[in-house]
């Protein structure tokens, strides 16, 4: 196989938020005015989208790097973040379940919107570094942030001072630079790092590997389903010749006992259904492919040696498809980057592209 330095386009933006988070700068806390105003227009963004989640009363809210975090209520998008907080490369929006919202950035730490005041964290108040990524609520409603110096959680029970705990190689985390979080329904913690796919029962780190012993590698997205089987994108290495790496990638699912590799195909980031069916967006060839593809395994054939896939919408690369959601209407919502930047919203038949068009007011 291919060099696997090059695994996957969106690995080289990891590289970013590494550097972020080693060159880190001390940012200062504050409060914006609550005077300032937030935009508001009928079409969306035009830069790259990472992430997009659902709110509590069913807006849409999305992270649009340089773009901002907009919020869509079904008619207008409000920008909640240019007029306050200005240029950031925001990566991941989280709205937690006390209504108060939460961005993410690869160079500022993390921002707390409670009503109208913002508040800012950094590493001054705990925060493992200062860039960045994944940012997840558990069920007991503590927050986790996943960054380049390791998974920090902050408990908004505790005392300020005493919020935020830190998780790092140190603790037995296989990497500190960490892809995405998911609490299981057994209350374990998986992480996708730059290294290895681990999980945390709250006392020790488990690094996981399938029946040959090998670990599975650059873990960007995973999931539990209805099922308790957990989904992720990664691969395992078979082979080391000098600085080439040998792997094999795909869509991987696990039952508790056996790890079985559903597809070939990447899985950057993966959702399951209202209806089971599973999808993902991800290089249709990797570690080097140039067509990105949102796709769709169909249930009744998950279990199956050849799973039917549905190639939902493709774009060529350098341009990838990032964040997916369903939202509460059932219609699918997902993220672009490159020369289709920008937001989309598929209904089971069309696609709808939220990006201002030449001439559009």
């Amino acid at each position: 196989m291919k060099n696997h330095s090059c695994v996957y386009t969106l690995f080289s933006l990891a590289v970013f938020l590494t550097s972020c988070g080693q060159n880190q700068k001390e940012v200062h806390n504050h409060r914006a005015k609550a005077e300032t105003k937030d935009t508001v227009t009928s079409y969306g963004p035009n830069t790259m989208v990472r992430n997009i989640k659902q709110g509590r009363k069913g807006t849409i809210l999305i992270a649009a790097s340089r773009g901002g975090v907009l919020r869509y209520d079904g008619k207008s998008f409000t920008n909640l973040t240019s007029s306050k907080l200005g240029p950031r490369r925001f990566w991941d929006v989280l709205e937690d379940q006390r209504g108060n919202l939460w961005f993410t950035t690869t160079d500022s730490g993390v921002y707390q919107y409670v009503g109208k005041s913002v508040h800012q964290f950094t590493t001054r108040n705990g925060l493992a570094s200062n860039g960045v990524g994944p940012i997840y609520e558990d069920k007991a409603g503590i927050i986790w942030f996943g960054t380049g110096g390791g998974v920090s959680r902050y408990d908004p029970r505790q005392r300020v001072g005493q919020s935020f705990r830190t998780f790092t190689t140190k603790d037995g985390l296989p990497n500190n630079d960490i892809n995405t979080i998911m609490e299981d329904k057994t209350g374990k913690f998986w992480f996708g790092t730059r290294g290895y796919l681990s999980v945390y029962d709250g006392t020790t780190f488990t690094t996981l590997t399938n029946k040959d012993g090998k670990a599975f590698y650059n873990v960007w997205s995973i999931i539990e389903d209805r099922k308790s089987n957990v989904w992720f994108g990664g691969s395992i290495i078979n082979a080391r010749k000098g600085n080439v790496l040998f792997t094999e990638e795909g869509l991987w699912r696990y039952d508790g006992s056996t790890f079985t590799r559903v597809s070939k195909r990447g899985a950057s980031f993966i959702i399951e259904d209202k209806k089971g069916n599973i999808w993902t967006t991800g290089s249709i060839n990797p570690p080097n492919g140039k067509v990105w593809a949102l796709s769709r395994y169909d249930q009744k054939s998950l279990y199956t040696k050849k799973p039917t896939v549905t190639e939902i919408m493709t774009i060529k690369g350098p341009g990838m498809l990032c964040g997916i959601l369903e939202a509460t209407d059932g219609r699918i919502w997902f993220g672009a980057l490159g020369s289709e930047s920008g937001v989309y919203r598929y209904d089971g038949k069309t696609i709808t592209d939220f990006k201002r068009v030449a001439g559009q007011p």
